[in-house]
């Protein structure tokens, strides 16, 4: 579940669709058993905000509800794995700054996967903080296109609090404060519907140029550890032109 990014939508355009939407049930059914056990149990999402956010895009994926109860009830039963959230920060190709997010029950494979990820693409494994600066940690609400025109989308997102809209052909990504994600989703999916996702992310604050042959090994990086079971969300600051992005995707 990488930030959206010219990547990711590369990748979507190699026709990894199918092998993609099934880890990303994977790691939504994950999300939201951890989201209920370390709720406390409560499966009510109204009661729980985090696994509300699990459901909102659970749904947004249209992941299957028999699916979405399974992952409720794997939490509420007291018997899924210890899982624990980590942080690894370090650099790409080009000096790239990368965030990777991570919910494990084997902190040493963790560690030892994405560190190889890193090395074995041009990068380096850094200490927490050496690449955090670098990004706001926001809250991103996403649409599809069909959820309205740019006007319409800008209006709900500014009646709800939001912070930036971006449109564009892939849909709409609307931006709000970390602490208001809740309030800001929800005004919205009253005023909009359910949304694609909903996520707290880390936003870069400036993007960094690449060139053609590090944008390449970049991507394999990414790729790698987007691949990682452990890994649940993965951000990164490069910004690749738009000829190069043609190449690679050809």
């Amino acid at each position: 579940m990488a930030g959206h990014s010219k990547f990711k939508n590369i990748m979507h355009r190699k026709g990894r669709a199918d092998a993609a939407r099934s880890k990303l049930f994977s790691r939504l059914s994950k999300e939201i058993t951890v989201a209920v056990k370390m709720g406390g149990g409560t499966t009510d999402p109204d009661m729980n905000p985090r696994l509300r956010l699990a459901v909102a895009n659970a749904k947004g994926q249209s992941m299957p509800k028999d699916n979405i109860q399974r992952a409720i009830n794997k939490g509420a039963g007291g018997d899924a794995e210890d899982y624990k959230e980590m942080r690894y920060e370090g650099y790409g190709p080009g000096g790239i700054a990368v965030i990777v997010e991570a919910l494990t029950d084997n902190l040493n494979r963790s560690a030892s996967n994405i560190r190889a990820c890193f090395s074995k693409n041009g990068g380096s494994l850094g200490e927490t903080g050496s690449v955090s600066f670098m990004f706001d940690r926001v809250g991103e609400i996403v649409y599809k296109p069909d959820a309205g025109d740019a006007d319409a989308i800008m209006e709900a997102a500014i009646e709800a609090g939001a912070e930036d809209v971006e449109t564009d052909e892939d849909g709409h990504t609307i931006t709000c404060a970390f602490e208001d994600i809740g309030a800001v989703s929800k005004a919205l999916e009253d005023a909009l519907g359910e949304p694609e996702s909903v996520n707290i992310i880390w936003k870069p604050q400036n993007r960094t140029p690449i060139d053609e042959d590090k944008a390449g090994t970049l991507m394999k990086l990414l790729d790698a550890l987007d691949d990682d079971d452990d890994v649940q969300n993965v951000y990164s600051n490069e910004d690749i032109a738009e000829d190069v992005m043609t190449k690679l995707s050809a």
